[in-house]
């Protein structure tokens, strides 16, 4: 079999073009919020909400809802939680996080076991991007839009706020309201991603592809560009690696990006480790 019939079969399936669609479209948007989720530090974040949302789709199982509606609900109901026990405690950020993420995630973990039917919820938490129908893709497109949307549109104000919030409400931002902002987002991308990746591992999307380009440019325009690039190339190659050696989807997405992060890790040209190593060197001999 040539190359070019490897590359073309799998879209003769409408079920592999449909998933290819969509894993492009979440994989661009949660690579796009990933930059700043990077330069915030709130990796630790994304865990939170991406595995909050659990007890939403549950229940909106149970009741027959959307998916999305139940994720969003909680993932916004996790995002105020943290802030609320944050605002009016002294317990700090990470602890605040831990407990709101555990306990969410847990009681989406109960609800599973006493309800009936687990088989759409089990694709919920492990994905099933292969069987996204076209009412999912549409609602998916729908939603990482809306998010790129505000992205571009706020783009200069989220990048003031991940830099310097002191300079943000300086010349007249709220850095309250931008931060309230990236975690609404968020929690909005957490949704977009969970038919790809499934719950668990919908963090490595919305942080990876940024890590990635962190070591590959100092530049954060530089960032946007590259992250969502790189995250839509590994989500293709994860996705027709999954049709031919008939493997988990959203794991091999995943371990394709995290493939990525260590090449880059190892030989990124300034900030890798052979090249920080030769860097090293030249000014040893310079010296």
């Amino acid at each position: 079999m040539s190359p070019l019939d490897l590359l073309l079969e799998p879209l003769q399936y409408d079920f592999m073009v449909r998933a290819l669609t969509t894993t492009v479209i979440a994989a661009v948007v949660c690579a796009l919020l990933s930059c700043w989720l990077v330069l915030v530090g709130w990796s630790l974040m994304g865990d939170a909400v991406s595995h909050a949302v659990l007890p939403g789709v549950v229940i909106a199982y149970v009741l027959g809802a959307p998916f999305a509606l139940g994720a969003l609900v909680f993932g916004f109901l996790a995002v105020a939680l943290i802030g609320a026990i944050r605002g009016t405690s002294r317990v700090k950020e990470d602890a605040a996080i831990g407990i709101v993420f555990t306990t969410l995630f847990a009681l989406g973990l109960v609800l599973i076991s006493v309800t009936p039917s687990q088989t759409d919820l089990n694709h919920i938490i492990f994905g099933n991007i292969l069987g996204v129908s076209t009412a999912d893709l549409v609602q998916i497109a729908v939603l990482a839009t809306i998010a790129f949307a505000v992205l571009v549109l706020k783009r200069r104000d989220l990048t003031l706020y991940a830099f310097d919030p002191m300079h943000a409400h300086a010349i007249g931002l709220s850095p309250r309201f931008l931060g309230a902002l990236l975690l609404g987002l968020l929690a909005l991308t957490a949704v977009v991603a969970l038919q790809v990746v499934g719950v668990i591992l919908v963090v490595a999307m919305l942080i990876i592809p940024g890590a990635t380009a962190y070591l590959l440019t100092d530049r954060f325009g530089h960032m946007l560009v590259i992250a969502p690039v790189m995250s839509a190339v590994c989500s293709v190659v994860g996705i027709y690696l999954s049709y031919w050696l008939d493997a988990a989807s959203g794991g091999l997405v995943v371990v394709v990006q995290g493939a990525a992060f260590s090449l880059v890790y190892v030989f990124a040209p300034r900030h890798g480790l052979l090249g920080k190593h030769l860097t090293a060197r030249r000014r040893t001999v310079t010296a």
